[in-house]
């Protein structure tokens, strides 16, 4: 009884070890990052349809855009902001329970207009199913950042 409290005690040290390693991310040449070919990662760049999610279009400016943004992920429970740039915000979300490391980018490319294509990447750290919640959770952020907009009805 005793080994199997050790072996879980270890397998718990081991996956918050690993969920403390940042990834490489970021945009390259107008991207996010690839996906890995684990389930457990969404993105508006993905090519096939296991990872795709549609890009949120916004109607108003970026630096618009990305105010909203902020004030919807520091709502949101479990999230810190780790990078804010003038087209680009990543943050971490938290799992409760496990403490487990989801990284989500979300890119605003120039387009001089005032339709703005928000792109964005949501991945988890370890594991390989996530059930769902990268995507989820990006869907609910689109949904958020679309109602917050008194007649921004344009959903991606």
């Amino acid at each position: 009884m005793i080994n199997k409290i050790y072996i879980v005690l270890i397998l718990l040290l081991v996956l918050t070890g690993c969920s403390e390693t940042r990834p490489v991310l970021g945009i390259t040449d107008g991207h996010l990052m690839t996906c890995p070919k684990t389930p457990n990662c969404v993105s508006s760049h993905a090519k096939d349809e296991t990872h795709f999610i549609q890009p949120t279009v916004f109607i108003g400016t970026s630096q618009q855009a990305q105010r909203r943004l902020l004030e919807i992920l520091m709502e949101w429970e479990g999230t810190k902001i780790v990078v804010f740039q003038d087209k680009y915000i990543r943050a971490e979300f938290t799992s409760k329970i496990f403490r487990f490391v989801d990284d989500v980018e979300f890119y605003f490319p120039a387009t001089g207009t005032k339709e703005i294509t928000i792109h964005s990447r949501s991945a988890s750290r370890v594991g390989t199913s996530d059930f769902g919640v990268n995507r989820k959770r990006i869907e609910q952020i689109r949904d958020h950042l679309i109602k917050k907009i008194p007649g921004n009805s344009a959903a991606g």
